[in-house]
């Protein structure tokens, strides 16, 4: 049998991106650019036919993938949502705007907040904790699909695709840090019947600026 690919999408702009707030797993819905980023995606994965598909339990995640999946027209498509794909947990600075907090911590202090690999911002967790929950979902849930023929589309957050970026290619946390996933810019994997990665193509949106970048180390 043939194995499946493996599409993973960041959600797009929500209104706390647009307003510079620390989002976390605070609940808020997409900007208007946000759901044209989302159609933008759709435009791009258009020709392809997707076997089922996961999100984490928050909107702005749920909303990007409802609003490709119509776009596409595979809305019937079955969705698992789970708490192992939310973003990382900004624990006490959610909701604060991230120029106001470097002006009241300091800015190195928030530089390593937000890409430090093991320091987590007070009460939250760090991109090494989130990938403690997110990587063991991929490994026992997500891959086994993909072996079973299956495609699969992930729609989640910056971080805990990071995380899975980071098994997938066998990122160390400093290639980790210096890896950037645009919103709704299709990240394609191929994947051998062993589970590991083959081929990666990112594919821009047209026009936009918020670009993936992969570590040149």
């Amino acid at each position: 049998m043939n194995v499946g690919k493996l599409i993973l999408i960041r959600h797009g702009q929500s209104t706390y991106n647009l307003e510079n707030r620390f989002t976390g797993w605070k609940d808020v819905p997409l900007t208007e650019l946000g759901e044209i980023e989302a159609l933008e995606a759709a435009e791009i994965l258009k020709k392809e036919t997707f076997d089922i598909a996961f999100t984490s339990n928050l909107y702005r995640a749920q909303k990007t993938l409802a609003i490709i999946l119509e776009s596409i027209k595979q809305e019937d498509l079955e969705v698992i949502k789970n708490q192992a794909l939310n973003e990382r947990d900004y624990g006490d600075l959610i909701g604060q705007n991230k120029k106001e907090v470097a002006d009241k911590f300091g800015k190195e202090q928030v530089r390593i907040w937000r890409r430090s690999y093991d320091i987590a911002p007070p009460n939250g967790e760090s991109l090494k904790m989130t990938s403690e929950r997110a990587i063991p979902y991929l490994e026992e849930e997500i891959i086994p699909k993909i072996l079973d023929g299956k495609n699969v589309l992930v729609v989640a957050h910056g971080n805990s695709l990071r995380a899975i970026v980071m098994k997938l290619k066998k990122y160390s946390p400093e290639q980790i840090l210096q890896t950037e996933i645009g919103w709704c810019e299709p990240w394609i994997f191929e994947i051998d019947n062993k589970g590991v990665m083959t081929s990666l193509k990112i594919i821009p949106r047209p026009g936009s600026k918020s670009m993936s970048k992969i570590p040149d180390f």
